[in-house]
């Protein structure tokens, strides 16, 4: 029996909004928050992150990058501050990594000016018409905080190294990154982004990325067993459509990764998803989060796979006192970010959008251990 369940037998899930249009935007003129991404610093601070979108829930537009911090473990968080968005334009996609050896916590972004969008949108702040992204037109931004999130420095602009010559249209993440623990590559930062894997092993005081195969997007990144990656990917359009799944790859730095492939019991929208590495030793877990449906951004699901993300035995509904169907009609899922908290449960944020509210989007926090997950059913180990 590992430290988690000696100490927390009982089942505990707790929730509450923690991005609100309803009250932060209120003062501080965001009309939705989106694209969240949370991590532990090396102290025990949660730092919770998400987009404010000014003008609309859309893509595009005046963005900015803000975010939340708690102190015991979720249970209660500071004010909304802001990372990066002073000016026009649009700054998202956070994912975060926090270097566990140094405790510093790196923030990789995206940008671009705000008469730019994906699809040559109009910018619903100024209701004038934007032109699509081009090569150069979306760079990749590196922040980082010394102190557990309480400052942040100005972003730097990592394209020159990070980004594949000839991109377009890119993003990092959304979500979070990871710091390996297996093998020799002890230490390591890893982040997941579009078409590759951003790394550092020196600290984060240099960067380089790797390949990987195409058909995915936005993706998440686990580290297995015996030292190797997992990446389990959101498809892009065409790809998703044989399958309605999440495309899954593993692979190395040093070695690369094999051809991405449709999990059979993963359902997936099209949506982005979050996954954590919960336990390294035996038993070894690997949480994964997202709306487990081929139609809706509904329906969350947390599932446990112990045997490196191959199957998937153990999964709740994470809305547990609703139906399936209500999670629909009340609009809650979406994108999502876990991470583990220094008292042995998990800390999710989960997207929504506002009943009523004329679209408005908010980001719950979710707060569960292992035995709410498992809910009386005996690990397959």
């Amino acid at each position: 029996m590992d430290e988690s369940e000696q100490q927390l037998r009982a089942q505990d899930h707790s929730s509450m909004m923690l991005f609100d249009p309803d009250t932060d935007a209120y003062n501080i003129s965001y009309h939705s928050f989106r694209i969240p991404s949370i991590v532990r610093t090396a102290n025990g601070t949660l730092i919770a992150f998400a987009e404010g979108r000014q003008c609309s829930a859309a893509d595009h537009g005046n963005i900015n990058l803000v975010y939340k911090r708690s102190f015991d473990h979720g249970k209660t968080w500071t004010s909304l501050s802001e990372v990066v968005g002073t000016g026009a334009g649009t700054w998202g996609n956070p994912t975060a990594v926090v270097d566990d050896d140094t405790g510093r916590v790196f923030l990789f972004m995206s940008w671009n000016a705000s008469d730019k969008s994906q699809s040559a949108n109009t910018n619903p702040c100024t209701g004038a018409a934007t032109t699509a992204v081009g090569v150069g037109d979306r760079p990749v931004k590196l922040a980082y905080s010394d102190d557990n999130g309480a400052t942040w420095s100005t972003p730097v602009d990592m394209t020159s190294t990070l980004q594949p010559p000839g991109t377009a249209w890119d993003a990092v993440g959304p979500g979070v990154g990871i710091q390996l623990s297996v093998g020799a590559n002890d230490g390591r930062l890893v982040v997941p982004a579009i078409g590759r894997n951003i790394y550092s092993d020196d600290h984060g005081a240099t960067w380089d990325y790797e390949t990987i195969p195409s058909g995915t997007s936005e993706g998440t990144i686990v580290e297995l067993s015996n030292g190797d990656l997992l990446r389990n990917d959101r498809a892009v359009g065409s790809v998703w459509n044989t399958a309605k799944r999440r495309w899954l790859s593993r692979g190395t730095i040093e070695g690369g990764f094999e051809t991405f492939y449709p999990h059979g019991t993963l359902y997936d929208p099209r949506v982005e998803g979050s996954a954590i590495r919960y336990t390294g030793s035996s038993p070894h877990r690997i949480y994964f989060l997202n709306p487990a449906s081929t139609v809706s951004r509904c329906k969350m699901r947390v599932r446990i796979s112990y045997d490196d993300g191959e199957t998937w035995p153990i999964s709740r509904q994470l809305h547990d006192t609703l139906t399936a169907q209500q999670t629909c009609d009340q609009n809650l899922g979406g994108y999502s970010s876990m991470t583990k908290t220094a008292d042995y449960h998990v800390g999710a944020l989960v997207e929504r959008i506002e009943s009523g509210s004329g679209g408005h989007r908010g980001i719950e926090f979710h707060r569960f251990n292992l035995s709410w997950i498992l809910n009386g059913a005996s690990e397959p180990i």
